[in-house]
């Protein structure tokens, strides 16, 4: 398992180790120790999986203390264009943006720590996507920032994706007082 710093400190790019033959595949998605050995030490407490249609935008999505996740995200079946933004004031990157793609042939995950939003957009029809988070949802905690704010300046490659009335109706970057 390849584990790989992205720029913003504590988020982390995983790509597992594929054992391929005549039958199929195999890999680890998650194994405590291997991470462990990478100073990731996290605990998980629910796993979540949606399935969505071809550009369907969920985020930007994040929970507050006390019930912050961290996620351990990738993609079961399709592609998504994947996106966090870092929310932690104490870090030169407060505001600044991650993306990556994660699709169901390269099997790569990405380490998501408490203290970032997170938004996908699916690239293809019946993509599902699985998320292990280290905290329960609670939908007293659970925020949301605007995906499209211009302050962010995230090119998702798409001006009118399908996104619900929550998404849409979300706060601007600047409208929100991060507790990170």
């Amino acid at each position: 398992m390849k584990i790989t710093e992205t720029g913003l400190d504590g988020l982390y790019l995983i790509e597992p180790s594929v054992y391929k033959d005549k039958r199929g595949y195999f890999f680890e998605a998650w194994n405590h120790e291997t991470f462990l050995k990478h100073g990731l030490d996290m605990e998980f407490l629910q796993d979540n999986q949606s399935l969505s249609s071809t550009n369907v935008l969920r985020g930007l999505h994040f929970q507050v203390p006390p019930f912050e996740q961290g996620k351990l995200v990738r993609v079961i079946s399709g592609s998504v264009l994947d996106v966090v933004v870092d929310l932690r004031k104490s870090q030169p990157t407060f505001g600044k943006h991650f993306k990556c793609v994660l699709d169901t042939h390269k099997k790569n995950m990405l380490w998501i720590p408490p203290g970032f939003a997170h938004g996908f957009l699916t690239l293809e029809s019946n993509t599902v996507f699985f998320y292990k988070c280290s905290q329960v949802y609670s939908k007293d905690y659970d925020r949301v920032i605007l995906w499209n704010d211009p302050e962010l300046d995230i090119d998702w490659g798409i001006n009118d994706p399908i996104v619900s009335e929550k998404d849409k109706n979300a706060p601007g970057f600047s409208q929100f007082a991060s507790p990170f």
